[in-house]
């Protein structure tokens, strides 16, 4: 019988990167924290860090001040970067999990 659930020896894994987890929580929360980000996604407050700043770099987000937060806006029109992928954006990622 076919299960949907991981085995309990089985290595978890996702079919989104961590990138694209920090993605949706922002999607939901511009000014999320990067304490609730790391929850949210399961990884460290540094990995966080790390990852905005990639995106950041890359122009998929754009950081800004509100007070003593940081509220984030999505370039939702930016291409996906594998090849396999390159004629979708964020947006329609974005969309399909919202």
């Amino acid at each position: 019988m076919s299960s949907d659930k991981p085995s309990p020896n089985s290595k978890q894994w996702t079919f989104l990167t961590n990138h694209f987890h920090i993605l949706v929580c922002l999607s939901r929360d511009p000014s999320c924290r990067i304490r609730d980000l790391s929850d949210q996604v399961g990884i460290t407050q540094r990995a966080v860090q790390r990852i905005l700043a990639e995106l950041i770099e890359d122009k998929v987000l754009k950081a800004r001040k509100e007070g003593r937060r940081n509220s984030y806006i999505i370039n939702r029109k930016k291409r996906l970067r594998h090849s396999l992928e390159s004629k979708h954006n964020i947006g329609e990622l974005l969309e399909i999990l919202s």
